[in-house]
């Protein structure tokens, strides 16, 4: 079988409607082959997404305190519960056609988190899954949250790893099972270069999946995006 080409796209900071708005039209490019396998890499302002089995109290801050901290809130399509998003925070989201050879979404979570393990070994941090639950986890807690959505076999929505991330937003909701979370800054006890852990992230998972890469590419798509959202609304 012919290996597959994976496009990077670095897209900066971006709001999440913007964000979804990104992956609707990739998922349709990727899903019509017009376009090839795809991990978008940015950074959110500060977020909260509500997946599909997040429940109506995960949130534990109050409105005013949201607004404060000018957090907004999304309901999406994506598995879990309640994520934070945010600065200092790398989001990936793999836009990738999992058929034919690679069917099985059980698999597709355990690559994922395959693919920061490795990325976080390229830190010197040793990481781990912890069985029953998902994501990637350090001894001192829980370093990257997994959320995905699969339609017609092709991917979207996918992982935040905690690089430089303000921790005190983790404080807004109950996050994974209450579970403890940290950061690579955290751990290693200085700033990490967001941009570094990116292109580590983008190798690995190339690796993981068995792909060439055609370049990281710092595309302006995501400004162009919101420029348009502007424009319409």
């Amino acid at each position: 079988m012919r290996q597959r080409t994976l496009r990077v796209e670095q897209l900066g900071r971006v709001e999440y409607s913007a964000a979804l708005e990104i992956q609707k039209q990739t998922e349709r490019a990727v899903l019509t082959g017009s376009q090839a396998d795809t991990l978008l890499l940015l950074e959110h302002p500060h977020t909260l997404t509500l997946g599909r089995r997040a429940a109506q109290n995960g949130i534990i801050a109050p409105e005013t305190i949201l607004r404060e901290r000018n957090v907004t809130v999304f309901e999406t399509n994506r598995g879990g519960k309640v994520t934070y998003h945010g600065l200092g925070q790398i989001v990936g989201y793999p836009i990738i056609n999992l058929s034919p050879d690679r069917e099985d979404v059980h698999r597709y979570v355990r690559d994922l988190e395959a693919v920061l393990i490795r990325t976080m070994q390229d830190f010197n941090i040793e990481a781990f899954r912890i069985e029953g639950l998902t994501g990637v986890h350090t001894s001192r807690g829980k370093v990257a949250a997994i959320g995905v959505h699969i339609a017609r076999w092709v991917t979207t929505h996918g992982f935040a790893l905690n690089v430089n991330t303000d921790l005190s937003y983790f404080n807004l909701i109950i996050a994974c099972e209450g579970e403890a979370v940290t950061s690579i800054k955290e751990i290693l006890g200085r700033e990490v270069e967001m941009g570094a852990v990116e292109d580590r992230i983008a190798e690995r998972f190339a690796e993981v999946f068995g792909m060439d890469m055609n370049g990281h590419e710092k595309a302006q798509k995501a400004q162009n995006m919101e420029s348009a959202l502007v424009s319409i609304s």
